[in-house]
């Protein structure tokens, strides 16, 4: 069963030490989940977009790790990163750009923001952990509404990964880092469990399954 606990990180200031800290912790941690080349597999099979709305997407440094492996077949996307802090430096808007895509950062709760947009593509990289059953049904019956295809990669609920969870120290994680890691384990998912949240209606293509090591990934493909 899924367990929510409060993240650290989720209500420090953009500019905390700890909070930028932590930030760079999780960059080395999507690396070790191999979250970037997870996502990018998981979104080989959608037609190119021209507008990829990323939830929850922070920084925009996953999303650019994985537009590097992208780019090539998917030229000339738009992203837009929907988040509660505009972050996105324009270091990492001009790597982007020199990918020809182009990024935007579109600021607010996540239920205000993408009704107001029509992304072909939506992604989501550890975000959906956060939300209660409640919530997340919410959320995908918009995601449904507004878009044509959904890649989601969020942590594996295991007991493998909840002791790696244990053992973020050995990365050089800070405190923030260190409790948000276990939280967020005890807080994803395994088997169908976003399969059953998804909107029961005709039409959507699914698949949901674990990859190695840590990662639960969910797709919605409208067909």
């Amino acid at each position: 069963m899924r367990v929510l606990f409060p993240e650290i990180l989720d209500h420090l200031a953009a500019e905390d030490p700890r909070a930028l800290r932590s930030r760079r912790d999780l960059a080395r941690i999507n690396a070790v989940m191999r979250q970037s080349a997870i996502m990018a597999k998981a979104l080989s099979s959608f037609p190119a977009p021209k507008l990829l709305a990323d939830l929850g997407g922070g920084d925009g440094r996953f999303l650019l790790s994985v537009a590097r492996r992208l780019a090539r077949r998917w030229p000339g996307v738009k992203v837009l990163i929907l988040d509660q802090q505009a972050i996105v430096s324009a270091g990492t808007r001009s790597q982007f750009a020199a990918l020809g895509w182009d990024c935007e950062v579109l600021q607010g709760d996540i239920f205000q923001t993408l009704p107001q947009i029509a992304p072909d593509i939506v992604t989501v990289n550890l975000f959906l952990h956060h939300l209660d059953d409640a919530a997340l049904a919410r959320l995908l019956a918009l995601v449904a509404e507004r878009a044509k295809g959904f890649a989601a990669c969020e942590p594996r609920r295991s007991t493998f990964a909840l002791l790696a969870s244990h053992q973020v120290f050995a990365l050089g994680a800070n405190d923030v880092t260190r409790h948000d890691a276990v939280a967020s384990v005890r807080a994803g998912f395994r088997a169908s469990e976003l399969s059953k949240l998804w909107p029961q209606n005709r039409g959507w293509q699914l698949g949901e399954h674990g990859s190695f090591p840590f990662t639960h990934v969910f797709k919605a493909h409208a067909v």
